[in-house]
């Protein structure tokens, strides 16, 4: 797994891709932290780890785009999956490797908190609470991003299933909002993305969600896994 993840880093940081999603993950986390900390003269950053939802919807997919659709596109999947690593090694590889860049990324919103801190008093529990619901919930996205890589082999297609696929997970509050069946209204409630992320940024921090999200990260990798051993017994 150690090859996979240096290979796909290496990989990252010598094409455009982990550029061009740190700059539009660092502009959009910038704007909304001016727009609800700095133009606001506070240091409540609630408002700002809620945007973060809704920013990692839009950049994941540059994240994940090319993660495996790259590999079909240049005829170098059958390589990799002859290679004496098992596939639970290439997958994890490359989700970590994703993971990796995507932790990078977060450092950003930390710095904010630091900068706040100069000015008042900042509530350090709640931003490292958040961080973390941050983390958990792109660990779960990147996992989604991940499989629908691997069903495509154009990566502008796997962008656009990926971003389509994270906002289905983020309006099942909303479609719950159109049910009155309460069986369903219970089910959505717990596969509810928004809701668990929405209160930890309110400061109610519920071990649950945290498996919920690792709960998903791991289906969705186990998916991956398996979409790459029927093909290499097809």
């Amino acid at each position: 797994m150690g090859a996979i993840f240096r290979r796909e880093i290496g990989a990252y940081f010598t094409s455009s891709v982990a550029y061009i999603f740190l700059a539009v993950f660092w502009i959009f986390s910038g704007f909304f932290f001016f727009q609800s900390c700095l133009s606001l003269a506070t240091t409540d950053m609630s408002a700002l780890f809620q945007s973060m939802f809704l920013i990692c919807i839009f950049v994941i997919p540059l994240l994940t785009m090319r993660s495996f659709s790259e590999e079909k596109k240049q005829k170098t999947e059958q390589g990799l999956l002859t290679a004496p690593v098992s596939l639970g090694e290439i997958v994890f590889g490359k989700y970590f490797a994703a993971l990796v860049l995507y932790t990078i990324a977060l450092v950003m919103p930390l710095i904010y908190a630091l900068i706040l801190s100069f000015f008042g008093t900042v509530e350090w529990g709640i931003v490292f609470a958040n961080f973390l619901a941050m983390f958990l919930l792109g660990a779960a996205f990147i996992a989604v991003g991940t499989l629908i890589s691997a069903l495509t082999e154009n990566q502008i297609a796997a962008a656009v299933l990926s971003f389509v696929a994270l906002m289905a997970l983020y309006m099942i509050d909303v479609i719950n909002s159109y049910i009155n069946i309460s069986f369903i209204n219970t089910i959505l409630e717990k596969l509810s993305f928004y809701r668990r992320y929405y209160a930890i940024t309110c400061g109610l921090f519920n071990v649950s969600t945290i498996v919920f999200y690792i709960s998903v990260a791991v289906i969705f990798n186990y998916f991956t896994i398996r979409v790459f051993e029927r093909r290499r017994w097809s």
